[in-house]
């Protein structure tokens, strides 16, 4: 009986683990997107007098 509720424990922090897992990746992507959208929206502006 132990063993049987061990197993169901380790399972479910193996779910917990891998949603974990692919929540954080969503973050990173997304965080990802969110810079890139930043410096795309800032003009860039020339360093000097164009010739």
């Amino acid at each position: 009986m132990f063993a049987m509720i061990l197993t169901w424990v380790g399972a479910v922090l193996g779910l917990a683990l891998l949603i974990a897992m692919a929540a954080g990746a969503f973050v990173v992507d997304f965080d990802d997107k969110l810079q890139e959208r930043r410096h795309r929206t800032k003009p860039v502006e020339p360093a000097g007098p164009l010739p």
